[in-house]
């Protein structure tokens, strides 16, 4: 008999790619023989990983987001203000700008010079943006930034489901075994009463 997998079994996914775990509703109909629980347990102790393996990288991306999305609402704050200020012909304005985490320096900020902004992209790389697309494509990128998180905390939540129903599958399949060998070594005991205390000729 073919090896069983999750995959060859239900290859149904969640919106993300990620496979569905299958329900054994039946386990004798699942596992005919008990030459088959080995495989079994083995494809299901290999998906079971496969699933922790995803839920560490999907809790990863979503620690990485969860520091991101504050910075770049932050950013985003700070132009809109910038913005604000420039439409309306506000006066100069005094602020601090931090050199490094105990070093400021003093600035005056005229509106009327704000009609770009630069922006850190990250691997020590800036660019200058107008100020309006500033906006947009921070605005934007909060937007992806806060789907891919909702996403994350899905698929988190869709693992878990997936790995508790592999590890209740993993052990309705052995114990569906231990019954088995509990059966055969039962009527192994009664063929040897019924002949009187002796094994079978050729036992």
């Amino acid at each position: 008999m073919a090896e069983k997998t999750p995959s060859t079994i239900n290859p149904e996914t969640n919106p993300r790619g990620i496979p569905v775990a299958p329900f054994i509703d039946n386990v004798t109909e699942y596992v005919s023989t008990r030459a088959d629980v080995e495989p079994t347990l083995r494809s299901f102790q290999e998906m079971i990983s496969k699933y922790q393996f995803m839920e560490v990288n999907t809790q990863r991306r979503a620690t990485g987001l969860r520091e991101k999305i504050p910075d770049i609402k932050k950013t985003l704050e700070v132009v809109k203000f910038l913005k604000m200020r420039r439409d309306n012909d506000s006066a100069p304005l005094e602020t601090n700008f931090e050199l490094n985490d105990t070093l400021y320096a003093r600035a005056t900020v005229d509106p009327a010079d704000t009609e770009e902004v630069y922006l850190w992209l990250g691997a020590n790389v800036m660019l200058a943006y107008p100020i309006g697309e500033a906006e947009t494509m921070l605005a934007d990128k909060l937007k992806t930034a806060e789907l891919s998180l909702a996403h994350c905390d899905e698929d988190l939540e869709f693992l878990r489901e997936q790995i508790t129903t592999m590890e209740v599958a993993t052990a309705r399949v052995y114990n569906w075994d231990v019954v088995q060998r509990r059966k055969e070594k039962a009527e192994g005991k009664s063929d040897e009463d019924d002949d009187t205390g002796k094994r079978p000729p050729g036992g």
